[in-house]
């Protein structure tokens, strides 16, 4: 048996401590860690990026050894593990999924499964997000993930990135003996392409309104996420905070001007 390559490893989500990419999740660490601890929402929090709860308290409910439900965001959840409860004795490693489909392209900025990654980035500690694409919603291949994640999580490692970004890691929606080898990649564009308002009516004739992403089938560009995962390969892609479009900065500064010191 291989040994564990951390002492200790924070798991979280952002589907829910009841998510079953989650279980997947603690079977995987379970492989690499001499201790687990999970501290997940309580319940689906997707879509909430790197939100924190700065206007409500968050109270911890046990669910069990070194797990628990926090009624708060994914970074919220980070926080609660990191700083409170773990307080003292840190973890080595954050992982944050499995989460129910694939985050990529322009929608790792909503997601909540990346926004705790990238929150533990924020604390100093190494985080990896980790998603597992599906064709059909009601058929996730959830034994993709759960055979190849330790194995990719010992890979990347012992490598030198985690001073400066946090990772993204997507399982392609194939059996895992179909699943092409690791691939570094670029976010890119992705699928994401709009967010329309749908307007419904209750029983008393008050509007209600669903806010539902919408998505294009257009490729991406080679070396991205999105074109990884459609070859069927695990997508790598690191992370920063760092967000300016240089190209534009450059342009701007030439038209606008830099102030004289």
């Amino acid at each position: 048996m291989t040994a564990p390559l951390f002492n200790r490893v924070l798991l979280t989500n952002d589907d829910g401590i009841d998510a079953p990419g989650l279980a997947v999740l603690a079977q995987v660490a379970a492989q690499i860690a001499r201790e687990v601890w999970v501290v997940a929402p309580a319940h689906d929090q997707s879509g909430t990026s790197h939100s924190i709860s700065l206007h409500d308290p968050l109270r911890i409910a046990p669910a069990g050894e070194r797990r628990f439900a926090v009624p708060g965001t994914p970074a919220d959840c980070v926080a609660i593990g990191v700083k409170h409860l773990m307080a003292g004795l840190p973890p080595d490693l954050i992982l944050s999924g499995i989460n129910r489909g694939a985050n990529i392209g322009v929608e790792t900025m909503f997601s909540g499964t990346v926004g705790a990654a990238m929150t533990g980035m924020l604390l100093g500690i190494p985080s990896i997000a980790l998603s597992q694409a599906f064709a059909n919603r009601n058929a996730v291949p959830w034994d993709t993930s759960r055979s190849l994640a330790a194995g990719i999580i010992r890979q990347v490692a012992g490598l030198d990135w985690a001073k400066g970004a946090c990772l993204n890691i997507n399982f392609p929606a194939v059996a895992v003996d179909q699943a092409r080898p690791l691939m570094v990649t670029r976010q890119g564009r992705g699928r994401l392409d709009g967010v329309e308002v749908l307007t419904r009516q209750d029983p008393r004739q008050g509007d209600y309104h669903w806010l539902q992403l919408t998505r294009t089938a257009e490729p991406d560009d080679t070396g991205t996420e999105t074109a990884a995962l459609a070859a069927g390969h695990v997508s790598v892609t690191p992370l920063q905070f760092e967000r300016t479009q240089d190209a534009i900065f450059a342009d701007l500064r030439q038209k606008i001007g830099a102030p004289v010191a």
